[in-house]
């Protein structure tokens, strides 16, 4: 979620025009707060999911305030001890949270230098810090922040007033750190949700029915494991024990006594273009224009499909919950702690005061998994056991059919250029459902087990950010090239059987490799180089050209084939129009199946924090990308989800990972922008132009398996 989605204001007269979530949480305390013992607290509301966010904030804070790094602590996000952020997602969070952090430290340093001053009877600007510490005008110590901590200085709102340092002054931020995160990940030291134990904790875990629309008929009674019990909630069914093992045995034998009256409900995984587009639907225009336009010579018209996508967690949901009176207190992975508060406060009839949501790092996934709906199993479940923690662990096929999937969608494009070569008109119609049911947004919960409750609540169609906000299924669908009409539109379906929310690059996964697909194919129906054609649309933006000049050069375009079977594509877009620049160019060799042999990535992300974070980010980005291009589509029947392990899942395996060289180039006295998705859209489209280049086949379908490959032949 970011700023124009639905973002909190804060109440001050002057926080719309703070920057970053400083507007939703414009007072200075709420973001740090000194310690007599050295140390300064930062408090973000963004979550760290594997992105190695907080180092990078950590970088910002400790340059702004002159303080080293290693004094610097992170808090993990809390309600209500952090600032409500929304959701971290989107890129967002160096320019959202980040920009926030480093105004409050600007803004905060200002304030104890003034007070330094003052005591010593001096000008503010008399004094400099370093480490920390107060210097004056003859090299003395006059205090540190730390000196003054007790003071209640930072008990004010943020004015806007007090420039951070310009990038030629920052020392931390801009240089590669050592995350804070991994010695505990690499030693396996207990940091996750999952490895929490408290004093007296009980362990539980859900029995789900075998379709997604069913009623709990019968339920056998008989022995189980241990002392593990059953506990029913409308159809909602878990089991209980004291000891794991027992639990996992007691959920085994439940589901096999458990007898549910089903119905289809879900379309026909077969014809999923047909059911998409019979399905009723709402229409918003996403963007118009009517220039006059040569008349076309060259027409393409294509249509793109992508199927239903799983997050493919390797580590299943988690939470723990605990209760004590009328209040619950949860351990959580969620990736937007006040936005589940929210849902929760529907589903347990509770106020927002006496729910406590603390944020525990879980397994990655960069988008919505099953963290919130784990969240609230531990809570319902926890109720029946007032004071004892109770955890909830999800399985691994709950994670892969039970949570939130990446809606499947077609675009429909047609396009042409002039007698010049140049793109004449474009017109793009998607179809599919929104990429949003995160919690929070919606009169009813969106949360799974809210449906299964007596009564159950109504569970909301899935719905996508304006465009303003980032965008959700019509996300990169305006091409950033110049073109003189354009006509690009969405139609977001009303109903949703396989319930749909985020993933990685959200509509960006099909929008840029359909836009750049079909520029692929104008090129090549004009007699030109792919690369230069897209330079001459690119003038208006010289920074998209830059990278896509810079990813030719590294890869040595044009390349020429390495052999029978193997291509090179190449693709550039802008992350959400608004985001980050990035190229990517693929080598793909294609036998049996497609395989990616080498990526060449060139981004601009303005400012870089810390080059390591973006680099990490861009190909982790680009390696998911190549997992969901060539391998990656959720299998159902008319009940349910049926691809529920590895095997029936598959996902990139690490003797397919492909050789990476990336670049990072752009001005570092730009706005940061976010490293975590804009290598996905190009990486996708890079792949398909690269087996285009091998076989002759334009890719019509995600995943580029061999039968979808065929079918585009035909």
């Amino acid at each position: 979620m970011n700023l124009a989605f639905g973002f909190p204001m804060g109440q001050a007269g002057n926080a719309p025009d703070l920057p970053g979530s400083l507007r939703a949480a414009p007072r200075l305390s709420n973001w740090l707060r000194f310690s007599p013992g050295g140390t300064v607290a930062v408090t973000p509301g963004k979550v760290e999911i594997g992105q190695g966010i907080l180092t990078a904030l950590a970088q910002i804070a400790a340059d702004e305030l002159d303080m080293p790094l290693d004094r610097v602590r992170i808090a993990a996000a809390s309600t209500p001890g952090s600032p409500n952020e929304g959701v971290t997602s989107g890129s967002l969070s160096i320019q959202e949270s980040g920009t926030a952090i480093r105004h409050a430290c600007a803004e905060a340093r200002a304030i104890h230098l003034r007070l330094a001053a003052a005591r010593a009877g001096v000008e503010p600007g008399a004094i400099r810090v370093e480490d920390g510490v107060f210097l004056g005008p003859d090299g003395a110590a006059l205090g540190a922040y730390w000196t003054q901590a007790e003071e209640a200085l930072l008990e004010v709102e943020a004015r806007g007033d007090v420039a951070p340092k310009p990038a030629s002054r920052r020392g931390v931020a801009g240089q590669a750190s050592a995350r804070l995160d991994l010695p505990d990940k690499v030693f396996g030291a207990p940091r996750y949700v999952h490895d929490l134990r408290l004093p007296g904790m009980l362990h539980a875990r859900m029995v789900r029915p075998p379709a997604r629309v069913a009623t709990l008929a019968e339920l056998r009674e008989g022995p189980l494991p241990g002392d593990a019990a059953v506990l029913r909630l409308g159809n909602l069914l878990a089991v209980v024990a004291s000891e794991e093992w027992a639990a996992d045995a007691a959920a085994a034998r439940v589901a096999a006594r458990a007898r549910w009256e089903t119905r289809e409900s879900l379309p026909d995984e077969n014809d999923l273009p047909a059911w998409i587009e019979a399905t009723p639907a709402q229409r918003t225009e996403v963007a118009r224009q009517n220039d006059p336009s040569p008349p076309a010579v060259h027409t393409i018209s294509a249509r793109f499909a992508r199927p239903y996508l799983a997050h493919g967690s390797i580590g299943p949901s988690c939470a723990v919950a605990r209760w004590e009176g009328e209040a619950v207190e949860i351990w959580t992975h969620s990736q937007g702690i006040y936005n589940l508060r929210a849902d929760l406060v529907t589903v347990l009839g509770l106020d927002a005061a006496s729910i406590t949501v603390r944020h525990m790092e879980g397994a990655g996934c960069y988008g919505h998994n099953g963290a919130d709906d784990v969240a609230l199993d531990a809570a319902l479940v926890a109720r029946a056991y007032p004071g004892r923690p109770l955890r909830v662990r999800w399985s691994r096929a709950e994670e892969l059919a039970w949570s939130p999937h990446s809606p499947a969608a077609i675009a429909d494009i047609e396009a042409a250029v002039d007698a010049d070569g140049m793109l004449c008109t474009w017109r793009t119609v998607l179809r599919g459902n929104g990429h949003s049911s995160r919690p929070g947004r919606a009169k009813d919960p969106t949360l799974l087990s809210a449906g299964y409750l007596d009564p159950p609540f109504p569970l909301p169609v899935a719905i996508d950010a304006p465009m303003a906000g980032g965008g959700g299924g019509q996300r990169n669908s305006v091409p950033g090239y110049r073109v003189p009409s354009l006509d690009v539109s969405m139609h977001r379906l009303l109903e949703m059987p396989i319930r749909s929310s985020a993933l990685r690059g959200l509509g960006a996964l099909l929008n840029v490799w359909a836009t750049e697909s079909v520029m692929d194919e104008l090129a090549a129906r004009t007699g030109q180089d792919p690369v230069a054609f897209r330079l001459r649309h690119l003038e208006d933006d010289p920074r998209a050209a830059a990278v896509l000049r810079e990813v030719a050069t590294m890869c040595g375009w044009p390349r020429a084939a390495a052999g029978e079977g193997i291509g090179t594509g190449i693709a550039v877009a802008r992350y959400k129009g608004t985001g980050g620049w990035c190229a990517v160019a693929a080598e793909v060799e294609a036998a049996e199946v497609v395989r990616c042999r080498h990526l060449w990535i060139a981004a601009d992300l303005g400012e870089i924090i810390n080059p390591d974070g973006a680099a990490n980010q861009l190909e982790g980005g680009a390696l998911q990308a190549v997992s969901i291009a060539l391998k990656e589509a959720l299998r159902f029947d008319r009940l349910n989800v049926t691809s529920d392990s590895w095997e029936t899942y598959p996902i990139l395996r690490f003797s397919e990972v492909p050789a990476v060289e990336l670049r990072l180039i752009g001005p570092q006295d730009a706005p940061p922008l976010g490293a975590g998705e804009p290598s996905l859209g190009p990486t996708v489209a890079a792949i398909a132009a690269g087996i285009h280049a091998a076989l002759g086949i334009r890719p019509r379908a995600m995943p580029f398996t061999p039968d979808n490959l065929a079918a585009a032949m035909e």
